[in-house]
């Protein structure tokens, strides 16, 4: 007996291990576009069900495409209404785990197949370039797939004499519900409803569960996928957290839907029309009850994000906001979230600076964004050193040294922040009036362009010749001259930060 455990934990164990070795593989492969078709393919709720479940199936993780589908939010290319279609299509997609598990694991039996094809994915991986090597590990993640069912399904033959269907809460509709129960409790554990779906496919045709024991189970599975995004969205951004309450609203929806359907389904998909056997039946009905989960909640969408919006109320924002760890598994997400931080906190110095430079003279925004501005440059520039950019993904190196540069932009701009008596010097000299009014014009607007910069410096050389000419001529005090050029030297300077800072954030973008 404690063999068949251990092989059944092996089993498990190897399954979980080919899950996670896939979605990686695939996700490197797939997430770059994955990202770009979210931003464009989902302008209505029905084609986010449909992009979500596509993207879902592609990658074989509802759990990856969930993490870009907050990075995408969390970067402003996606909103929280679109990114619900996604939610709904993504519990869609990731049920065609249980079709492959069933066709080819459990009908196919390629667990012995996958030996000599793990070998072959293995040389891709050794001997291999960075592209081969990354579908050698996406076809070693496969055969584990395979090689951890039979482990499991020949495990199972001999816990058939103890574990039973009577040996389970019974047949009532509170045994349901506690089994429901713990089925949600294995996936938030195990981290993967696939793998739960995969044991109960084998515990059912073992014979240790009946069909209406393991149709609850995968309700509860459903239930458990939602515990890593809650988990994630803990101390994260309002996005973040209203999109992981969404998704535990919709599948409590989902099993407050399916749940009661229980006594009706079995015939149905038992009957003469269908004629399906328990494992196919129990696919068939986790596929139905999510596709009909997510008919029920498409149209209601706009109502939803409003309750959502309402259950998770808005908070004061740091300007740092964002940057959350888990993005970091997607070097595109993780890139998307720190450029919109940086476009954040762009916009709050610009708006500072032009607060100060303007007729309103008003310095304490610019006092409280130098501040605050430290804070979030160090957490940027953190954030930043744990994103690791695969060498051959050019457009992303690109973008994160652009990003880079931002940092070192704002480094500088904030420092000139901090030289606030610069300010009044310049509001003082009317011959550079029409210099700040421009650059306050184009701070307001967010578009400080080079050409901008260059201009206020060419003229700015010309007032300097012009304070030097008046020291010489003995109408101006030395002390008042260094004073004037100081305090054009703060202008050229903050011009020529702010117009790069605004070229490097369309680099980044």
């Amino acid at each position: 007996m404690a063999g068949e455990i251990v092989a059944g934990l092996g089993g498990v164990g190897l399954f979980l291990l080919g899950m996670e070795i896939m979605t990686g593989a695939l996700r490197e492969l797939a997430g770059r576009g994955l990202r770009q078709a979210l931003a464009r393919l989902t302008a209505s709720p029905l084609r986010g069900v449909l992009t979500g479940a596509v993207a879902t199936a592609v990658i074989q993780s509802s759990t990856a495409v969930s993490l870009i589908t907050i990075g995408a939010v969390g970067a402003g290319l996606l909103g929280f209404v679109q990114s619900l279609g996604v939610l709904y299509g993504a519990n869609i997609g990731t049920t065609m785990t249980g079709w492959i598990v069933m066709f080819l694991g459990i009908k196919l039996k390629l667990g012995t197949l996958a030996l000599p094809v793990i070998f072959a994915a293995a040389m891709m991986i050794l001997l291999g370039g960075e592209r081969i090597a990354r579908a050698g590990r996406g076809l070693a993640g496969f055969c584990l797939l395979f090689i951890g069912l039979d482990m499991m399904q020949a495990a199972t033959g001999g816990l058939g004499g103890w574990l039973t269907p009577e040996a389970l809460p019974g047949d009532g509709w509170g045994g349901r519900l506690l089994l429901m129960m713990m089925g949600a409790g294995i996936v938030a554990l195990i981290q993967s409803s696939s793998a739960g779906m995969a044991l109960v496919l084998v515990l059912l045709g073992a014979g240790a569960v009946n069909f209406v024991q393991a149709a609850a189970l995968v309700i509860g599975f459903n239930l458990g996928t939602t515990a890593t995004g809650l988990l994630a969205s803990l101390g994260g951004g309002r996005a973040m957290r209203m999109t992981a309450m969404a998704n535990l609203l919709f599948n409590l929806g989902t099993a407050a839907l399916a749940f009661p359907l229980l006594d009706l389904v079995a015939p149905v998909l038992h009957g003469t029309w269908l004629g399906a056997d328990d494992q196919t039946a129990l696919v068939l009905f986790h596929t139905g009850f999510n596709i009909v989960g997510a008919a029920v909640f498409v149209p209601l969408t706009p109502r939803f994000a409003a309750l959502v919006a309402r259950l998770v109320p808005e908070r004061p924002v740091p300007l740092a906001e964002g940057l959350d760890q888990r993005l970091l598994a997607d070097e595109g997400a993780a890139l998307d979230a720190a450029q919109a931080v940086a476009d954040r906190l762009r916009r709050a110095l610009f708006d500072a600076l032009a607060r100060a430079l303007g007729p309103e003279g008003d310095l304490r925004a610019l006092a409280s964004v130098a501040v605050q501005g430290r804070e979030a440059v160090a957490a940027l520039g953190t954030f930043l050193g744990q994103v690791r950019i695969p060498p051959d993904r050019a457009e992303e190196s690109a973008r994160y040294g652009a990003l880079l540069h931002q940092i070192d932009h704002f480094q500088r701009l904030l420092e000139r922040c901090e030289q606030r008596s610069r300010i009044a010097t310049l509001r003082q000299e009317a011959r550079l009036g029409r210099d700040v009014a421009a650059l306050v014009g184009a701070l307001r607007q967010d578009r400080v362009s080079e050409p901008l910069a260059r201009l206020i410096a060419r003229r700015g050389q010309r007032y300097r010749r012009g304070v030097l000419l008046q020291e010489h001529a003995g109408l101006m005090p030395v002390s008042e001259v260094f004073e004037r050029t100081d305090a054009l030297r703060w202008l050229v300077r903050v011009a020529e930060h702010a117009a790069r800072l605004d070229r490097y954030a369309a680099q980044g973008r």
